[in-house]
């Protein structure tokens, strides 16, 4: 698992020439710039070409820059792949994966590039071989909840606190822990309903994901708040840290600190929690 935040991944639809711009100053921890569901057909190719020449023109600062492409089983692909290799993001966001076969054909068409890989989990395919898409290649470094098409797939709602797609969501978590992979929630639809967004992103992280994708400018405030470690979270971790630290304790499985039992898997936990917290004020 990285320790590069991952709070707030928001997309932008790559044929937006406005948006793509607005994209560098916003404070997203992550930018999708996207060449798939918000661009029309007869504006695909144009916004390759947009989207490739934002990227190599640099001035998105600390924000991870990621060119979501289309299918690769569609006509637009392959050149959506090489047009984002030749680019040179952070990473490259693949919809439509149900297998490991397609995260191998992915990172062959990668090949020569420098950017990680991110998925999308948004068929019940996915979900099924959930594990064996984590595992396919050391190149993969996130895993993202596509959950308005698995909405739409499996013919589940996401009413009621998303009781129905808790099952899906878990398995991926469960498969991106397995395999040292971020997890980054679906989207929230109604980005005027701020409580509902609320309540569905600290749902996302009490489930254990990473971050959220967005829609919406003004949902990144709240979602980079939800996701951050709290700073009384932050003082504990390093008081863990710390004691783990003394000679004394450095042999020692399972210390006391205040009267609480904390075992040397805390410790791990804790240096995690720094290193985000670290990463966050940078």
């Amino acid at each position: 698992m990285t320790s590069r935040p991952r709070r707030s991944a928001l997309y932008m639809p790559g044929a937006n020439a406005r948006a793509l711009e607005k994209a560098r100053s916003l404070d997203a921890d992550s930018v999708i710039l996207d060449l798939e569901d918000s661009v029309a057909p007869d504006a695909k190719a144009e916004a390759r070409d947009r989207v490739a020449a934002a990227v190599q023109a640099g001035g998105y600062g600390r924000r991870e820059r990621v060119i979501r492409v289309n299918g690769l089983d569609t006509p637009w692909g392959a050149a959506d792949m090489a047009a984002a290799v030749a680019a040179g993001p952070d990473a490259i966001l693949v919809p439509k994966v149900s297998s490991a076969a397609d995260v191998v054909r992915a990172v062959s068409m990668m090949a020569g590039g420098g950017a990680a890989l991110w998925v999308m989990m948004e068929t019940p395919l996915a979900i099924l071989r959930a594990a064996e898409i984590a595992a396919a290649s050391p190149r993969l470094a996130a895993m993202v909840l596509g959950t308005n098409d698995l909405v739409k797939e499996t013919r589940a709602s996401a009413a009621n606190g998303r009781q129905a797609l808790l099952p899906m969501l878990t398995g991926c978590i469960l498969a991106g822990r397995a395999f040292g992979l971020d997890v980054i929630d679906g989207v929230f639809n109604d980005f005027r309903d701020e409580d509902g967004f609320r309540r569905e992103c600290e749902q996302g992280r009490d489930l254990g994901m990473d971050g959220k994708t967005l829609i919406h400018p003004g949902q990144i405030a709240t979602c980079n708040a939800v996701f951050s470690p709290a700073a009384d979270e932050i003082a504990w971790s390093r008081r863990i840290i710390a004691a783990f630290e003394l000679p004394e304790n450095a042999s020692r499985g399972v210390i006391t600190i205040d009267g609480r039992m904390v075992e040397r898997l805390h410790r791990d936990m804790a240096l995690r929690v720094v290193a985000i917290a670290e990463a966050i004020g940078a």
